[in-house]
């Protein structure tokens, strides 16, 4: 008896430590993620950087910038349908949306995005048309 009650404590106790360290606003304090350019290089198809590394329950904070000539619509489904989006910041507007479907690019300009990825797994990100030429990349999250 005396082994099943020091087993239930120390279960009971590493579960409030846990459920403490998860603890908190996760919405405070994003971590700033690099810009993602997206029209670079000379022909105007590159995306820069093309992968993202991020782990679930923290806070993120992504600019996406425009930066060719290119039309994209930079869309990212199966990533955003595992991640609290809280905001979207553009010119001089905050958009708060449940979910996001797509960006669309027609010039230069930046858009930021605030949330928190709430399931692993790796994700694709891209413009819809032009993956095959490299407008492409992941956000792969632990």
């Amino acid at each position: 008896m005396t082994r099943i009650a020091i087993f239930a404590a120390a279960s009971v106790l590493s579960l409030g430590g846990a459920a403490h360290a998860a603890g908190g606003d996760l919405a405070t304090q994003p971590i700033e993620l690099e810009a993602l350019q997206v029209g670079t290089g000379d022909n105007g198809f590159g995306m820069e950087p093309n992968e993202y590394r991020m782990q679930t329950g923290q806070s993120y904070r992504l600019t996406i910038q425009a930066v060719g000539w290119h039309e994209c619509n930079w869309e990212a489904p199966s990533f955003f349908k595992n991640t609290w989006l809280r905001k979207i910041e553009a010119g001089n507007m905050e958009i708060k949306v449940a979910q996001l479907n797509e960006l669309e690019m027609d010039s230069d300009g930046e858009a930021e995005l605030f949330f928190v990825p709430i399931r692993p797994g790796t994700y694709q990100f891209g413009c819809r048309g032009l993956e095959d030429r490299g407008m492409t990349g992941s956000f792969i999250v632990e």
